[in-house]
């Protein structure tokens, strides 16, 4: 018993000597700080509040979490408020998606979507399978799909190895395809099997030579995978038009700067806009070569700023024949995401969707190319009513990005660009992709596709019409600044057919 005692007397003692060695260690870091900030010069709170004026800049770090968490309303956050990542969590994990009491939606907000339902909607039995849509019809391997809606543009190295594996395996089981972004063809987009877009940036990855041109034993390289359908020409994208990729330095991995033929030393920042593309007609001579040399459809991804770029564009086509026409154009929305962008492109260059889309798709019928030049439809486009609004819009596909990043478990961290994403999503830390298991995040996007998918036939059958692609203007009315809706068809109305296609309008 005795010895019992004194050993716990010892224990006392020594817990007494850290617990007082601990507070000394406090105190003297307390006092070290104290004196650095009362002798740096960047920081004026610190140097006045000397210790305490650190809170701030923590305060400052903690606010997205605790706005996310316990401030924001369901339906007030940017980029994508609770009540949209909530909807899509549980698709993704294909639970029971109906809800009770009312709509929390305040259906008198400018820019509303509202579905018109019709006074007999069709049964069960009545609505048709998604119809075929092909791409690339003069292409001499044309890509056909049977469903409307896609994984956008993510590239390997701006997204972890497991999120891609969990992409390319979900995309195969849910029977869509997986836009490879500009980082160029990673094994990981491969392994799942699915049909892959393989996206072409402005520096080129992949498929250029050493100066950064086109290296066509690469592209047809990539174009011999069975797997890789199509290929997709990047000038822009909406988070930040005007602005080549950029991947950070502490995102480039060894295999990233391989796949890419890039160096680890520096952030990899591809050019402004492609060098050898100066003009519509050079742009429309790249879509023909790629499309000759790898026998793939070949098209364009563009967010909409200058007016005259689509009718320039549209009269070089005639000019030419419409088989030297892009496959298809995707048109991004001014307000998409990235994860990593300046701040001034991000928020303030390129129309949103919400006019660019209708734009594109007016444009093309003005100068009689529709259905040869595809439109696929890309920013922000998540939910069922997002997918439904673009396919009224006239849109033939919709892609997206971020949706599937929400099914991979993505919580909006907003911590894209720094490499410490804590679901293993958009980091190359192995710590942190631990989290991220391919295997089940895979069954997640396959779920989140099909359910969004079968929700948006939902409202297509509620609108009278058989099958989502038969969607039009007419189906949609939209609520103006005072609170009252017009028809979409009063804010887009039908485009006026041009008599001479050179460029001069009808009589």
């Amino acid at each position: 018993m005795e010895a019992l005692l004194d050993v716990t007397a010892d224990a006392l003692q020594l817990m007494a000597v850290l617990f007082v060695f601990m507070v000394g260690l406090g105190v003297l870091a307390v006092i070290v700080m104290y004196i650095v900030d009362r002798l740096q010069t960047h920081h004026a709170v610190r140097r006045n509040y000397p210790v305490i004026g650190r809170f701030r800049y923590l305060f400052e770090h903690l606010g997205e979490f605790f706005r996310q968490y316990f401030f924001s309303q369901d339906r007030e956050e940017l980029p994508f408020n609770r009540a949209q990542r909530a909807w899509v969590y549980r698709a993704a994990k294909n639970l029971n998606n109906t809800s009770a009491f009312g709509s929390t939606r305040d259906l008198r907000r400018e820019g509303t979507v509202i579905f018109l339902n019709c006074a007999f909607p069709k049964l069960d039995e009545e609505a048709e399978p998604i119809a075929a849509l092909t791409i690339g019809p003069h292409a001499r391997q044309p890509y056909t799909t049977d469903t409307f809606f896609h994984i956008s543009g993510m590239s390997y190295g701006a997204l972890s190895a497991p999120a891609i594996r969990a992409l390319s395996m979900g995309a195969r089981r849910a029977g869509i395809w997986l836009n490879t972004g500009e980082g160029g063809l990673a094994p990981w987009h491969l392994e799942g099997g699915c049909d892959l877009v393989f996206q072409i940036g402005t520096a080129k990855f992949g498929v250029r030579d050493e100066l950064g041109r086109f290296d066509d034993e690469r592209l047809a390289a990539v174009a011999a995978h069975e797997q890789v359908r199509m290929f997709e020409l990047k000038l822009a994208q909406g988070a930040k038009p005007g602005k080549g990729g950029i991947l950070p330095r502490a995102k480039i991995t060894e295999e990233v700067a391989r796949i890419r033929a890039v160096p680890r030393d520096r952030d990899a920042i591809s050019p402004n806009r492609h060098p050898d593309i100066r003009s519509v007609d050079e742009l429309l001579d790249v879509i023909g070569h790629v499309r000759e040399v790898t026998g793939k459809p070949c098209g364009m991804k563009i967010v909409v700023g200058e007016a005259g770029f689509l009718d320039e564009l549209c009269r070089a086509v005639h000019r030419r024949g419409v088989e030297h026409a892009p496959d298809f154009i995707t048109v991004d929305s001014g307000d998409g995401g990235t994860g990593a962008a300046p701040m001034t492109l991000m928020d303030d260059v390129g129309l949103p969707l919400s006019e660019a889309l209708p734009m594109v798709v007016d444009k093309l019928d003005e100068y009689a190319l529709r259905p040869r030049v595809r439109v696929f439809a890309s920013g922000k486009r998540i939910n069922p009513a997002d997918v439904a609004w673009a396919l009224c819009a006239g849109a033939d596909v919709v892609v997206a990005g971020r949706g599937f990043m929400f099914a991979l478990g993505c919580i909006q961290a907003m911590q894209c660009n720094k490499n410490t994403c804590p679901t293993g999503v958009t980091t190359h830390n192995p710590r942190l992709q631990r989290g991220l298991v391919p295997e089940d995040k895979a069954e997640r996007v396959a779920w989140y596709a099909r359910n969004l998918i079968k929700e948006v036939e939902t409202i297509a059958h509620s609108c009278g019409v058989a099958r989502p692609r038969l969607m039009n203007r007419s189906h949609a009315r939209v609520v103006l600044d005072n609170g009252r809706s017009v028809p979409m068809t009063e804010l887009w109305p039908p485009a006026r057919p041009r008599v001479d296609l050179t460029g001069e309008d009808a009589a």
